[in-house]
């Protein structure tokens, strides 16, 4: 897309994947040994003020997805990339790059949990989402910046987030406020209900007529993250709330310590 001449890190896929190697290694490997002899940093105040940081990013972008297509023509059906450089085209292609972006500073969660040595949160489902997130979207934005089709997903995740980094910020608060947190028996639902609306939502594409979607590659890409995270949460939801083999001790009553 000739829009994004000059973007940051969108000349070249090297510097996400370098940027991604680097935090992989990181969380699994280099942070858990550097801490092995140390004690857990105490972050409760730099993790609140991350944590209300994202739900305020993410409602921001939440807007802009909202105003650049979502609240102002799409769809929900057969909503194909507009290249153009009208207004609204344009600042849908800052919203998709800033969320893009935004993916980055999540991996913050992961560094949290090593430099905390909370190293039992830094499971292969948590990697692999702050993974592959930042990577498949740097394509997405570099070749087709916006369309309904392509971004139903991510509008949802910005509504998820909202709603996810305000259990975390309160969380981060202190014990004082886990009485507020009642609800955290229902996050994984709310991400199980997300993967549900964007495989059936991206799923249209197989059994509409004549959809001209640029890339359909980035279809069938959108398809198998929302399966293949629907039945990973599956999963877990299986392990942590029906055999309770995740839970801490405080999850009975939705809330973790470990926050």
């Amino acid at each position: 897309d000739p829009r994004l001449e000059g973007w940051p890190l969108m000349s070249s896929p090297f510097p996400t994947t370098f940027i991604i190697g680097t935090y992989v290694y990181f969380v699994t490997s280099l942070g858990p040994k550097l801490m092995e002899n140390k004690k857990p940093f105490e972050l409760r105040q730099i993790m609140t003020f991350y944590n209300f940081s994202v739900v305020a990013l993410s409602l921001y972008m939440t807007y802009e997805f909202l105003m650049s297509g979502w609240a102002t023509g799409y769809s929900f059906r057969c909503d194909i990339v507009d290249y153009s450089r009208s207004p609204t085209a344009l600042r849908m292609v800052r919203t998709c790059w800033l969320y893009y972006f935004s993916k980055f500073i999540e991996l913050l969660d992961t560094i949290f949990f090593v430099l905390r040595k909370k190293n039992n949160q830094v499971t292969f489902l948590h990697v692999f989402h702050h993974s592959i997130m930042p990577w498949t979207w740097w394509f997405g934005v570099k070749f087709a910046a916006g369309s309904g089709l392509g971004t139903f997903h991510a509008l949802l995740n910005c509504i998820v987030h909202v709603i996810m980094y305000t259990y975390y910020g309160i969380c981060s608060l202190g014990p004082a406020y886990h009485k507020y947190l009642w609800w955290k028996k229902y996050m994984t639902t709310i991400q199980l209900v997300q993967f549900i609306m964007i495989t059936v939502h991206i799923g249209q594409i197989y059994v509409m007529d004549d959809c001209p979607y640029q890339y359909p590659i980035f279809m069938f890409i959108i398809w198998l993250y929302g399966s293949m995270f629907l039945v990973l949460f599956l999963h877990f939801w299986y392990h942590a709330y029906t055999k309770g083999q995740r839970l801490p001790k405080m999850a009975r009553n939705g809330i973790s310590k470990d926050q």
